[in-house]
């Protein structure tokens, strides 16, 4: 999987493409790792997307102890 995506990295037009496409890359593996399908999971966010927003910030928000 990853040489795949180092060779179709070769062709993103700009650094913000290239990040987008980091991060996919990124949550299909994790999912993988964890047994869940990336597909049911992508869509999960979408169709959640306005709680996941709420709660990323809510996280955000919270002071990490030292």
């Amino acid at each position: 999987m990853a040489i795949r995506h180092r060779k179709n990295s070769l062709f993103y037009r700009t650094l913000h493409g290239a990040y987008i496409g980091d991060l996919f890359m990124s949550l299909i593996h994790t999912c993988r790792l964890a047994k869940v399908n990336p597909l049911h999971y992508l869509v999960a966010l979408q169709k959640h997307s306005s709680e996941v927003h709420k709660k990323s910030a809510e996280v955000a928000a919270l002071e990490l102890p030292s």
